[in-house]
């Protein structure tokens, strides 16, 4: 029989209307305390690492890591969201190194240190997911079968999404999978969902698919705390928006209409009947209650299809758990490191 676990961490959840952007926050964790007040920021962490560069299936060039745990149990596979970066990662990377976990890690094309399609490349484009799709098959040809045999992984947000369509599509390549508020369907604050499938589609058609999305033109840069979606630690924030700041060439700002279109083209996919069913690796969904990015009713019920996952739902996150406050973050971690264990 199919295994199932839910558990609403510290009770009913809450999901307000945000907009769909970039997923931004911070680093490092267990230097600054867990409050809503400004924390004083801690200094500015560095990643330190020699970048290995490869060619996804059509040629685009995509920016690639893999950080060696001193006394490996296995690898990790660490999947971002839309418009991160290796760098952002630092504190998770550090996280699941000291839990034994080498990590290998890349830039999907488009953001980060990978290669940008348009000229302005702040723009998020795709034509379709299948590009992310090469995206991951060429990393995992190239970066992890060499040094691992059915890793783990651990996907937020779009990576979550591409990794669902992959271990629907491809399964066999993970032993298990960690994800963090998947993007299964997006908030529309407010506007009709016939509105939100049908414009996009109207401005491909008018020749002006690589615009910017109505308000999507957002540089990080310029972004403040109080004006983005995503978390509700400051001082995190902070830190990656200092990340930036010394290096802008890895920012993006936010989607174009191609991006939006080919995202609900594969958010259908994935909704359509017995796709989760189908998808029978043991897994751990952490579900953000106050998202404003991603719409947590929709994963929770996606969830309840796994026939082998476990769902934790973190009441008080926003939708970048892993950038949360540190008590947020723990309350992750203590279901991961539960999940692992279970793996052993």
């Amino acid at each position: 029989m199919a295994s199932r676990r839910a558990v609403v961490v510290g009770g009913a959840a809450f999901a307000a209307l945000g907009a769909w952007g970039p997923e931004r926050a911070g680093l490092r964790a267990g230097q600054h305390t867990d409050t809503s007040n400004p924390a004083p920021s801690p200094p500015s962490p560095i990643l330190t690492f020699a970048p290995r560069y490869i060619a996804a299936r059509d040629g685009t060039r995509l920016r690639t890591a893999v950080f060696e745990a001193a006394s490996p149990r296995g690898v990790c596979v660490l999947l971002s969201g839309q418009g991160e970066f290796i760098e952002k990662y630092v504190e998770v990377i550090g996280e699941l190194k000291a839990r034994g976990f080498t990590v290998a890690t890349f830039d999907w094309r488009g953001q980060g240190g990978s290669a940008r399609p348009l000229p302005d490349p702040l723009k998020i484009y795709v034509r379709d997911f299948a590009e992310y799709d090469d995206d991951l098959a060429s990393f995992l040809d190239q970066v992890v079968k060499p040094i691992a045999h059915r890793p783990l992984v651990l996907a937020h947000s779009m990576g979550g999404h591409i990794l669902l369509r992959r271990l629907h599509d491809r399964p066999g390549d993970f032993r298990a999978a960690a994800l963090t508020a998947p993007m299964l369907a997006l908030q529309t604050r407010g506007y009709p969902l016939w509105m939100v499938r049908t414009v996009p589609a109207i401005y491909g058609a008018l020749g002006q698919a690589d615009d910017f999305a109505w308000g999507m033109d957002r540089d990080p840069l310029t972004v403040d705390f109080d004006h983005q979606l995503c978390t509700s630690d400051r001082a995190r924030y902070a830190r990656t928006r200092r990340i930036i700041a010394a290096r802008p060439s890895l920012r993006v700002a936010g989607p174009t209409w191609a991006w939006i279109a080919a995202a609900w083209r594969s958010m259908a996919a994935i909704a359509a009947p017995g796709y989760a069913e189908a998808i029978r690796l043991p897994a751990l969904y952490a579900g953000a209650g106050r998202d404003r990015v991603a719409r947590v009713e929709v994963g929770r019920r996606f969830a309840a299809q796994l026939p082998h996952a476990a769902y934790v739902e973190l009441k008080d996150a926003q939708h970048e758990i892993l950038m949360e406050k540190d008590s947020i973050r723990a309350r992750f971690w203590t279901a991961f490191d539960a999940f692992t264990a279970r793996l052993a």
